[in-house]
């Protein structure tokens, strides 16, 4: 139990980055090629948003930051998710790899993981 008056400790915070399975698994992507455009996502989120606080809390939390890698079956789940996430307010990129014009990924600004883990309930960790 806290002691009376201490502050509850903010939440941990987590970004969720949500890659389509279909690239790996039906188009035959080298998987090399895949986590890296987890990682432009994810860098590009940070950028987007690096003046939240929430993102400068995740990055002051250098040897803690916490991301949790999920898969989308194909492109249509993928943008159907990122449209979900526009209409509830969750700040989020969507990659879309050029020259080809194809959505592989989407990565979210660090949020609590109890703010938007119910919005992607139905994706599960990436295999």
């Amino acid at each position: 139990m806290a002691a009376p008056g201490a502050a509850a400790a903010p939440a941990r915070l987590v970004q969720y980055v949500v890659v389509r399975s279909d690239l790996v698994h039906t188009l035959s992507w080298p998987l090399g090629a895949v986590i890296t455009q987890a990682c432009h996502a994810a860098t590009a989120a940070v950028h987007l948003h690096y003046s939240d606080p929430d993102t400068q809390r995740y990055l002051a939390e250098l040897d803690s930051m916490h991301k949790v890698v999920l898969a989308a079956p194909d492109e249509a789940a993928l943008s159907g998710l990122s449209e979900s996430l526009t209409q509830a307010g969750v700040s989020h990129k969507l990659w879309i790899e050029q020259p080809e014009n194809v959505p592989t990924c989407l990565a979210l600004k660090p949020y609590p993981r109890e703010t938007v883990q119910p919005l992607l309930r139905k994706f599960k960790l990436f295999k």
